[in-house]
């Protein structure tokens, strides 16, 4: 065995031991549970808790279980593996840990992190990052009051963005570059034709000989963005003030250099610029992910929302949202299997859940969550993409894939369930929608709470640790409480005006009219 595995598996291994005598001990009890009336709904749900379960697995270069993606892709992927792991933690929160552990403990002594671990070894051929995994082991670290991992995440993911600026910034304008399509993850799309796969050499840090590289992408940078917002937040909670303005300081030069350098305004667009300076003009997923890191602020939002997410000739098709849009001349059909070329795929579906609240499109994500909801249970198989005109998944992929599964489960919460924020709970109640039929759904909260929402045939009935907060009949609305229970507002999640009746402890029945995505104080 390679030493330097062997010394990283010694010391995953000490290090979980550490983990595990600090931490409550995992039970069936702690796990979240939902249960329906509706067989159809139910089956698919638990369909995709068994796909999870047998995608827990453990890698040759890592001695702890990961998460892997499923189907084909038999590792995991920093691009994504961390988010998935962190949208399974409350059922597996050891998983969740160790999906991040697993890219620090196998970083090179340069910071570069490796794109992927797999059966086949490790890669460090591309960098391949969309969600930032500084961003979900923050999220991880303050959710647990995980130390030990906020610390590690802090050293490694500031030495990898060392490592960005170091070699991916090779024209000296400060984005991050992209030099070969599976930098990105967009395999076989036309935002990247004529491009090698992957760098020489298997070195992320080698050019390849293909026209127009480096490009200067904006998704890449909005990822190096992401976490280093993180990192500022990482820094102010280790007691690092200074570090954590210059992370700040950073953050905002990146964003600048992307609404400056790679936003066009008359196409309401973001492209890549190539290596001649000249847009790389494909409307691609691309917008998703600068919006996934909160890269556009709320007025520039709107203007994209309206003339290219919600649009129905772009991104806003029967099933939202394709990776490239159906309206480009350049949206791929027929769709082959794992294409970025016009697919639907389920990897963008899951990281919806990271924007649709933050710019306020609550009730048009509560329609895009039971389109695919519904497409999953009529198909049964959790495959990777699916037809946005038709919403067919694309049968040539192997099922039993993880973020396909885990759209099932995280949409089911969102939808009609509880969903925990850091400082407040959601109730998303929805009095006579297919996944609320007689239907219970009960969490452990990180303040260690259970949380309770229980539908009958009027409404639905909310405790905390079996304490009555209240009920809420008629229409389908969120509820936002603290983590107490107190009650501060609700927010319209449907796209059509809702009235609703609120019966909440201690304060008088009380009736309400909530348009789409207003929220009402309380």
């Amino acid at each position: 065995m390679n030493r330097r595995i062997f010394l990283q598996r010694a010391v995953a291994a000490l290090a979980s031991l550490r983990h595990a005598s600090a931490q409550p001990a995992l039970s069936p009890d702690n796990a979240p549970s939902f249960t329906t009336r509706n067989a159809r709904w139910q089956k698919a749900y638990d369909g995709a808790l068994k796909v999870l379960a047998a995608n827990v697995q453990v890698e040759p270069a890592y001695s702890e279980p990961v998460l892997i993606e499923g189907s084909v892709y038999k590792g995991i992927w920093m691009e994504c593996g961390p988010n998935e792991a962190l949208c399974y933690r409350k059922f597996r929160p050891d998983i969740a840990r160790n999906s991040h552990m697993t890219f620090f403990a196998l970083q090179k002594a340069d910071g570069q992190l490796p794109f992927s671990s797999r059966i086949q070894g490790l890669g460090f051929s591309q960098i391949q990052m969309v969600v930032p995994i500084a961003a979900t082991a923050w999220e991880l670290a303050k959710a647990t009051g995980d130390d030990e991992l906020l610390r590690t995440a802090y050293n490694a993911c500031s030495a990898w963005d060392a490592w960005l600026l170091k070699y991916r910034n090779t024209r000296g304008t400060g984005l991050t570059e992209g030099f070969c399509t599976y930098d990105t993850g967009n395999d076989n799309s036309p935002r990247w034709a004529g491009v090698a796969n992957s760098c020489p050499a298997g070195d992320a840090k080698n050019i390849p000989s293909s026209p127009g590289v480096p490009r200067l992408c904006p998704d890449l940078s909005a990822t190096t963005y992401g976490a280093r917002i993180a990192l500022a937040a990482m820094a102010k909670a280790l007691g690092k003030p200074a570090e954590s303005d210059r992370w700040t300081e950073s953050a905002e030069t990146m964003r600048k250099l992307i609404l400056t350098k790679l936003y066009v305004p008359e196409d309401a667009a973001f492209y890549d610029l190539d290596s001649q300076n000249q847009f790389v003009k494909i409307r691609s997923e691309i917008i998703t992910r600068v919006c996934s890191e909160h890269v556009p602020d709320q007025t520039l939002f709107d203007e994209l929302w309206t003339r290219q997410i919600h649009h129905p000739k772009a991104f806003w098709p029967a099933f939202p949202l394709p990776s490239i849009a159906v309206d480009d001349r350049h949206f791929v059909r027929p769709i082959p299997r794992n294409s970025w070329g016009g697919a639907s795929q389920a990897l963008t579906a899951l990281r919806a859940c990271r924007w649709f609240d933050h710019y306020n499109r609550a009730a048009e994500f509560s329609t895009m969550m039971e389109i695919w909801c519904e497409a999953i249970q009529k198909d049964g198989t959790y495959r990777t993409q699916i037809d946005p005109l038709y919403g067919g998944f694309t049968q040539e992929d192997a099922p039993n894939y993880s973020p396909c599964a885990l759209v099932m489960t995280e949409y089911t919460w969102r939808l009609a369930g509880i969903v925990e924020e850091p400082d407040v709970l959601h109730w998303n109640i929805r009095p006579g929608h297919s996944a609320a039929a007689g239907s219970r759904f009960r969490m452990l909260t990180d303040t260690r709470v259970y949380a309770d929402l229980r539908y009958d045939e009027t409404g639905a009935a909310m405790t905390l640790n079996d304490r009555p907060l209240g009920r809420v009949e008629g229409g389908s609305v969120r509820l936002v409480t603290d983590k107490k229970g107190v009650t501060t507002a609700v927010i319209g999640i449907s796209e059509t005006t809702q009235t609703v009746t609120l019966k909440l402890y201690g304060r008088p029945r009380r009736t309400v009219k909530v348009r789409a995505n207003e929220r009402v104080s309380l």
